[in-house]
């Protein structure tokens, strides 16, 4: 749309270009968060079929292996041909296989549709994040990559309800729900243009075409990469297993597992309000916190023997994973400039999916040989608590390395 991309060239963004930019960051959450009510319900569902306890929590996680492998290709595509055109046409993609499961009965096409999801959703992350960065900067730009993760947060919270609500008339029901993208898509038609490098010495083409890495801060974002794929493994283990857990502890109705989840999830929106007021700290020390609150988090479930005491984990873990995500993305995109910002933006989404996609691998591993799913929970704590102390010997190193 060329005539609304050099009507809106010289325009400063404003609060309605940020919300456009927010509210998709919501269809990442609603790929896994909108469906973990109804998990036991698709488990039973699909009993029959060998290896079913791997397979069926693939349909929560496999638009995340997707955005690992994809999220990179995104950021190329988006620095080489411009941002806003592909995410139009991604949001299209992302509801027709969004809702292709409530007309499928079989896993393996099932599965299938949540591939094509997870190509979609990739590019919409990693675009929306990249515009952002470009319409943005300096404390500006941190608020609202900071709202965005809260934006995903508080979405995770009608999701949960939603998800579990839905869940009362059907597994399959919960899908109708990505034909919401469309009504995103239309806000970023109002309320977008296509970003342009502030250079007001060069007339900046309608697309960058830069496909260089010669400029890429490699040796600042590997530690960054390296902290995200670690942190997203516990960040998605509530979100993924709470429902399990609560099953597990006696609680089966899809609705009231959605309800209280929900409720202790309240911590991930408060954690990242928490998060706002700290922002300009090192992101190293921040990291150490957050850990050491997961840690906390995940040693009070395992130790559960009621759905109460196990949602008070909830709660706590939730906490520090509100304050976990927008750290992680601020010190991302506080390393990168314009021509290499969608890159930069693909290989930290990738990264945050990745783990997302291993997290309920791990949990299944440590579930079948630590005699099941709270012991899992624990060895989990044991391993957030050993990343914070990595990260309190790494401070000194990281400020030295600034020198």
């Amino acid at each position: 749309m060329p005539s609304t991309s050099s009507a809106h060239a010289h325009q400063e963004p404003g609060f309605l270009t940020g919300i456009s930019l927010l509210l998709p960051i919501t269809l990442s959450t609603m790929a896994i968060v909108l469906l973990a009510p109804i998990l036991p319900q698709m488990i039973e569902e699909f009993r029959t079929v060998p290896n079913y306890e791997y397979w069926v929590p693939m349909v929560l996680t496999f638009p995340a292996l997707c955005i690992a492998l994809l999220s990179p290709v995104a950021g190329i595509l988006g620095d080489y041909y411009g941002r806003r055109r592909i995410l139009l046409a991604s949001f299209v993609g992302y509801a027709a296989f969004g809702i292709a499961p409530i007309f499928l009965s079989d896993l393996t096409w099932i599965l299938a549709t949540r591939v094509g999801v997870g190509v979609f959703e990739a590019l919409i992350m990693v675009l929306t994040t990249t515009m952002i960065g470009d319409y943005f900067k300096g404390d500006r730009r941190d608020r609202w990559l900071a709202a965005q993760t809260a934006t995903a947060s508080i979405s995770a919270l009608i999701f949960f309800n939603l998800g579990g609500q839905l869940g009362a008339f059907g597994w399959r029901t919960p899908f109708w729900v990505y034909l919401s993208a469309f009504a995103m898509m239309a806000l970023v038609i109002l309320f977008t243009w296509e970003p342009k490098e502030d250079n007001p010495n060069a007339e900046a083409a309608e697309a960058p075409h830069n496909a260089s890495w010669d400029r890429f801060p490699w040796a600042r974002f590997i530690p960054v990469l390296v902290a995200t794929i670690y942190s997203s493994v516990f960040f998605y283990t509530v979100q993924i297993q709470a429902s399990v857990g609560l099953d597990q502890l006696g609680m089966t109705n899809p609705a009231r597992i959605g309800f209280f989840t929900s409720v202790a999830s309240i911590g991930v929106p408060l954690g990242t309000l928490i998060y706002s007021r700290l922002t300009g700290r090192n992101p190293v020390m921040l990291l150490m916190v957050e850990l050491v609150m997961l840690a906390t988090g995940f040693s009070i479930m395992a130790l559960a023997q009621s759905p109460t005491s196990f949602l008070i984990g909830c709660f706590i873990n939730q906490l520090g994973a509100g304050m976990l995500l927008p750290t992680l993305l601020v010190w991302a995109m506080s390393q990168l400039d314009f021509e290499v910002r969608g890159r930069g933006a693909g290989l930290w989404q990738g990264s945050l999916a990745l783990g997302q996609f291993l997290c309920p691998v791990v949990v299944t591993f440590l579930s079948k040989n630590f005699s099941g799913l709270f012991s899992a929970f624990l060895a989990l704590g044991i391993a957030a608590a050993v990343g914070a102390l990595v990260a309190m010997v790494s401070i000194p190193l990281l400020r030295a390395k600034e020198v």
